[in-house]
């Protein structure tokens, strides 16, 4: 708060300043200093609320916005405010300046920095004394509605940060996956407290007991009693203790959020049934198609029908080799129901294409990212790979991910918090990703969820050698694009690539679309990819079947990278989905060159 260069803070001549005669009496007599005291507040002032004094929880306003009434001279005199939030400050003893008059009509007054609550509270009944003022409210301090108040959501660069993040928050605010469950297909489920709330009942497919170590085989207790392993068991030299791997999986898809504590979930409205695979050293393949098969709702001998059938499949598993005919089975079988599937990549740091069942067919392959959008070290990469996403990489802890996990090392103990790295870290990403698009839009197939994931992903913002699929997943712009059935993720596309004139005419492109009833949806996804030495010389269009031109980049001289990878949002809700439609790009300026790769329409 400012005050007088001449008198300490708050001090006034009306009640804050005290006289060397006053204060020589208040030290000799208590009852003289409460008289003082009684007389500081306004005699005529209406008790203040809290809320009438602060911008935020616990947070006093430094700003009022004040509504004179009609016939007032401060209601359209700036002077006449000014000369008003002088006279109001000087009564509450502070120091209260007219800022500005806003679109209403009603003036911004300033109190400074630092105000107490009661500092403000003095000068809000000054204004509520007077007949000539209609209002007077706090300046108030708004925040995106979605940012949840998780104690640790400031570590999970993975979901917010705009450099490598998934743009979550901006999904958020469409929806929260409700009503869709997720299977994690994993070491099961240990209790915890932040996410216990999104558990609902699974099951244990576990049917050796060397592998289960919960003494028994198959059941329905999906509980996780560690897969720690002794030297010289697994194939390892040294021993490793538990990993609560599906604990940690399950916090990153569907956290408790918005309850104060821990960490937020991708999709923190769905379900998690836990559905454990894999123990001591690993899991079996028969296991595995067994849980995928049960999961999505299908049929498997002696276990019970499954009465939470997952919309969504997560897997942060895998091994080496070709998919097999087995699993490809499960995986089939799990599609038609109507189940997506998403799976990890693999840690090998090598080609996905040898990694199961990250190269099995109907499923989403998902690699890992760093903080800094390349990925990671470890990432497998190729053709196999359909999209990437936060993996994170802890040779710096705070770049890892953090979920949910426990302390025990063996058995379980207390919970807690840890970061972890992997391409197991970033498919329950996209596993959440899925949840939140099936919950916007019911309808969305497998198939649609895939490809509405890809289309509308963006330009990864590191380097991938080998292939990171469509690029680093948005979860903002992929609900944005299915929310509420206006896109269903059929996307049209156009690989012919045309080399585009160095400042010469424009080329054009065209895509036909068939088949569609209506009109084109008001989020239109128009994926574009162009390499150009200079993209600010580039002018990029859509061309509707009936002529319309919708500019999706203007040439700009500031604009000096490389290359048009992204894809754009056109509110094409007034054209016709069927018809010829056309992307026309121009050079504008000499001396660089590009050509157009490809594009692509999703509906």
């Amino acid at each position: 708060m400012r005050t007088s260069s001449s008198s300490p803070r708050g001090s006034s001549p009306r009640r804050k300043l005290i006289s060397v005669a006053a204060l020589s009496v208040a030290l000799l007599t208590t009852a003289s200093a409460q008289v003082a005291v009684a007389q500081d507040a306004p005699s005529d002032a209406p008790a203040v609320p809290a809320a009438r004094t602060e911008a935020a929880p616990g947070t006093p306003a430094e700003r009022l916005i004040v509504g004179y009434k009609s016939g007032a001279a401060e209601a359209k005199s700036d002077k006449a405010a000014a000369a008003d939030a002088a006279t109001k400050g000087d009564k509450a003893g502070e120091d209260v300046d007219f800022r500005r008059r806003l679109g209403t009509g009603a003036a911004l007054v300033d109190l400074g920095t630092g105000p107490t609550t009661a500092d403000v509270a003095d000068v809000v009944a000054e204004y509520r004394a007077d007949p000539q003022v209609a209002y007077v409210v706090p300046d108030r301090l708004n925040k995106p509605l979605a940012t949840p108040n998780d104690t640790e959501y400031g570590k999970q660069w993975d979901l917010f940060e705009s450099t490598a993040g998934m743009r979550v928050p901006g999904a958020w605010d469409l929806t929260t996956g409700s009503g869709v469950t997720v299977a994690v297909i994993d070491t099961g489920y240990v209790t915890h407290s932040d996410l216990a709330a999104n558990i609902v009942g699974g099951y244990d497919f576990i049917s050796d007991t060397a592998v289960s170590v919960d003494g028994n085989g198959r059941d329905s207790n999906p509980a996780d009693p560690g897969d720690w392993y002794a030297a010289g068991e697994c194939g390892q030299a040294t021993g490793g203790s538990s990993s609560w791997h599906g604990t940690h999986v399950a916090g990153t898809i569907a956290a408790a959020t918005n309850n104060g504590k821990g960490v937020a979930g991708v999709a923190y409205g769905a379900k998690i049934s836990p559905v454990r695979v894999l123990g001591k050293c690993g899991g079996y393949d028969s296991d595995i198609i067994d849980a995928i098969t049960w999961a999505s709702g299908g049929t498997v001998s002696g276990v019970p029908a499954n009465t939470n059938v997952a919309k969504v499949v997560n897997m942060s598993l895998g091994g080496g080799g070709a998919c097999s005919t087995a699993t490809q089975s499960a995986i089939n079988g799990a599609v038609s129901r109507g189940t997506t599937v998403v799976v990890a990549a693999g840690n090998e740091n090598q080609n996905a294409a040898n990694s199961s069942p990250a190269n099995c067919g109907n499923v989403i392959t998902v690699a890992a990212t760093d903080r800094s959008g390349n990925r990671a070290s470890y990432s497998n990469y190729g053709t196999t790979v359909d999209i990437a996403a936060p993996g994170g990489e802890t040779a710096t802890a705070a770049n890892g991910i953090l979920s949910t996990l426990n302390s025990g090392a063996r058995t379980p103990s207390t919970e807690n918090y840890a970061y972890y790295q992997g391409t197991s870290m970033a498919t329950p990403h996209i596993a959440g990703l899925a949840a939140l698009m099936k919950s916007a839009n019911p309808a969305l197939t497998p198939a649609q969820i895939e490809s509405a994931v890809k289309s509308n992903a963006r330009v990864l913002p590191g380097t991938c050698s080998g292939g990171c699929g469509a690029g680093l997943a948005d979860a903002a712009r992929t609900v944005q694009a299915v929310k509420g059935g206006t896109s269903t993720g059929s996307t049209y596309s156009s690989t012919t690539a045309l080399s585009i004139p160095d400042n010469g005419s424009a080329v054009e492109s065209p895509i036909t679309v068939s088949g569609r009833s209506g009109n084109a949806p008001s989020a239109l996804q128009v994926g574009v990819d162009i390499t150009h030495t200079y993209r600010g010389d580039l002018a990029v269009d859509l061309v509707a079947p009936d002529g319309s031109v919708y500019r999706l980049k203007s040439a700009s001289s500031s604009d000096s990278a490389d290359d048009v990878r992204t894809t754009y949002t056109v509110n094409a809700s007034a054209e016709t989905a069927n018809g010829t439609w056309k992307l026309r790009v121009q050079d504008t300026a000499s001396q660089d060159t590009g050509r157009l790769n490809s594009w692509q329409l999703t509906f």
